[in-house]
């Protein structure tokens, strides 16, 4: 309550209070459990302050009793020692077990498949590719409502970061990094992206609209740009490389294993790249962490297999739908 008078003020920038997803509950409930704790400590230690400046002041008149001799009270002792520790290891508990359970590449338990999209962070601008639907988007992001998407992330150029505010906390894009994230979308309707990170001149116009949509819609908009966007050529990727800021795009195509090469193009013979969460989806795997995998015997086909799973079947030479 005291958070949501205090942010009251803060408009359409009061979206991480705000969540449409499970992960973004989780993370709200944290933030407020671990407020409401840490205000336990402050407040009372506030208002002491305040009320011993007052009363102990010096001034003309003063008639605060003067007691130079101090005693010990062990009563005392115990009260302000054991509540702050006790409160200390409630926080490390709980943050423990959200940690765990809010790991980004941990699937979210649910009964539909996860709808796998690639992000690349560009200068400054987001390409998104879906390799089960064939398709790509720039500065765009369209998912089904109530569906797990098993994000994928890297970059191109400079670290940045990926973040929806109302679907979760935000994740680092990394040159020669896969970063995996998983976020759902509870609602349908219309959510916030951006880059959290700063990269240069245009960083605070790399934005883009996610549109959550039933199942329906959703093949239906698939289906569209399918049929109506052009196909992003690898001159065309080259193109989006460069640093520009660019408006919403669509393709019903994109070049072969793009994401895997993004991800290999800074790492020479003989170097190794790192992936953050599991050969994919499993639970199991996502529990390893982040992984230091040595790729320099391993081609494309080998890293689809490793990290890209049932996606990557569905991905052709030129996705042309």
């Amino acid at each position: 309550m005291l958070m949501a008078v205090l942010l009251s003020g803060c408009g359409e920038q009061y979206l991480v209070l705000d969540p449409k997803g499970p992960i973004g509950e989780s993370q709200k409930d944290l933030i407020y459990f671990s407020t409401i704790l840490c205000l336990v400590i402050v407040v009372p230690v506030l208002i002491l302050t305040g009320f011993i400046v007052w009363r102990y002041r010096d001034k003309k008149g003063n008639n605060a009793p003067y007691q130079p001799n101090w005693n010990h009270s062990t009563k005392l002792e115990i009260i302000w020692w054991s509540i702050p520790i006790v409160i200390i290891a409630i926080l490390a508990i709980v943050t423990v077990k959200y940690t765990y359970e809010l790991e980004p590449s941990k699937p979210i338990v649910s009964a539909k498949a996860p709808v796998t999209i690639e992000v690349t962070s560009l200068d400054w601008k987001w390409l998104f590719t879906y390799p089960e639907e064939g398709i790509s988007t720039v500065n765009y992001l369209q998912i089904p409502e109530g569906t797990p998407i098993q994000f994928r992330l890297t970059s191109d150029t400079a670290m940045n970061s990926f973040w929806i505010p109302q679907l979760g906390g935000q994740i680092y894009t990394m040159s020669g990094m896969a970063m995996t994230l998983y976020l759902q979308a509870d609602e349908i309707g219309n959510y916030y992206g951006s880059g959290a990170n700063f990269t240069g001149e245009h960083f605070a116009q790399m934005t883009f609209n996610v549109k959550a949509t039933s199942e329906d819609d959703y093949k239906a908009w698939v289906q569209e740009v399918k049929t109506t966007a052009p196909a992003l050529t690898q001159e065309g990727f080259e193109k989006l490389t460069e640093p520009s800021v660019e408006t919403v795009q669509s393709f019903s195509s994109f070049p072969e294993g793009l994401f895997q090469k993004v991800v290999m193009q800074y790492i020479g013979e003989g170097g190794s790249a790192h992936h953050h969460g599991g050969s994919a989806a499993t639970e199991e795997d996502s529990s390893k962490g982040h992984e230091d995998m040595d790729m320099s015997d391993m081609d494309m086909k080998d890293m689809d297999g490793m990290d890209m799973n049932h996606d990557q079947e569905s991905s052709t030479n030129e996705h042309s739908h």
